[in-house]
């Protein structure tokens, strides 16, 4: 399992709001992305990979290596045209792939992103039936269902995971399911134990380990351990946009808007860190969030000109935060929330509903948080103020 697919697994598909329908080339011969002397040296090394697969159209090997690293790179940065350049590199192998494991596994990844879910989970479990060793499978299937809010089978994908996957990451998607039903406490003090034992855990898995009980210590009132892990994750040294838009709404909500700007520099390119550059320009003046506010007007007046639903959490508080518009927010947050049941869907369904005085709107988040037993201060604050 390689550094960046392990720090997707669970954690990616919670990621994946995108700034923008998925690109898909023509043909291999494309050119798909002009870069810098710069770039990211992984898309320098996918480059020439696409330059080798031009000579080597059947090389179905090649093929779904390259579309794994576009892949991984769309989970790190955030930029969608890298799933679309995936999708147009694993098509031809759809009629002869019926027995490869990572082909399913890769349709499946691509399937999520856009939030075709239940095809997403058909492909997946493909996967699972032509290598039931593949843990990569098992861990998405969870991660879907975690963000459907079906707990069952959420738990019962991570009891599959424990007969072939790491203990520690085994131990990371119960903790996972624990915490948002009703056994935070729980949860946090074993995941964290767990995690303080292991002498070298997988940089992936270690990062998206501290970035879940970051949260989790969140939920707790417990700042200080919240901030000692997402460093913690930080230190993993992997780019993930996932993380540092956690750490930046922490900083954000701390009031230190000028520390988000530094954790964030140079991030124009990805929707749900541009949001979060916004607003800490904004609460620090900065002479380029009046830019970055009308990048991001733009990008979402195209979305919603192309219909493209991918990224409505962010555009709920984009119209609530930036241009103040509860109604606006209140539709993004509604549409959003009947694909994507997790507790910041819910959050931003909440506070649009409080701010638009429409209680009824939210009836959904509320009832899944009066079901599950999901604890955390602020939703149940959010909550009491739609009664």
């Amino acid at each position: 399992m390689g550094k960046m697919q392990a720090a997707a697994l669970l954690l990616g598909l919670l990621a994946c709001a995108a700034q923008a329908a998925p690109f898909t080339p023509a043909s291999d011969a494309e050119v798909v992305e002009k870069l810098p002397a710069s770039a990211d040296p992984t898309l320098r090394t996918v480059e020439s990979m696409r330059r080798q697969l031009a000579s080597r159209p059947d090389d179905a090997a090649l093929r779904l290596e390259i579309a794994q690293r576009y892949f991984d790179l769309a989970m790190a940065q955030g930029d969608p045209r890298f799933v679309g350049y995936a999708s147009a590199t694993i098509a031809p192998l759809e009629k002869a792939a019926g027995g490869e494991s990572r082909y399913w596994l890769l349709r499946g990844l691509l399937q999520q992103y856009s939030h075709d879910f239940d095809n997403a989970l058909q492909s997946l479990r493909r996967a699972s039936e032509v290598d039931p060793q593949a843990v990569a499978p098992v861990a998405w299937r969870a991660a879907i269902r975690m963000v459907q809010t079906n707990y069952p089978e959420a738990a019962a994908e991570c009891q599959r995971l424990a007969a072939i996957a790491q203990p520690l990451q085994a131990q990371g998607c119960r903790a996972y399911v624990q915490a948002s039903t009703g056994r935070l406490r729980e949860a946090y003090d074993g995941l964290a134990q767990a995690l303080a034992r292991e002498a070298a855990p997988d940089p992936g898995i270690a990062l998206w380990l501290h970035t879940r009980l970051a949260e989790m210590a969140l939920r707790l009132q417990r700042p200080e351990e919240a901030e000692r892990h997402f460093r913690a994750a930080l230190d993993q040294r992997i780019t993930d946009q996932f993380l540092l838009g956690a750490y930046a709404d922490f900083l954000l909500a701390r009031g230190r808007p000028a520390e988000a700007l530094k954790l964030l520099a140079g991030w124009e390119r990805s929707d749900i860190l541009l949001l979060r550059l916004a607003l800490a320009g904004q609460a620090t003046k900065d002479p380029r969030a009046a830019d970055w506010i009308r990048q991001l007007r733009e990008r979402f007046a195209a979305a919603a000109q192309r219909g493209d639903r991918l990224h409505e959490q962010e555009a709920a508080r984009w119209e609530l935060e930036i241009e103040h518009d509860p109604a606006k927010a209140l539709a993004y947050a509604k549409s959003n929330y009947v694909r994507q049941r997790e507790a910041r869907d819910a959050e931003v369904l909440l506070r649009a509903a409080v701010a638009a005085k429409q209680p009824q709107a939210a009836q959904p988040a509320l009832a899944w948080l009066r079901a599950s037993g999901y604890e955390d201060p602020e939703l149940q604050k959010l909550a009491g103020a739609l009664k």
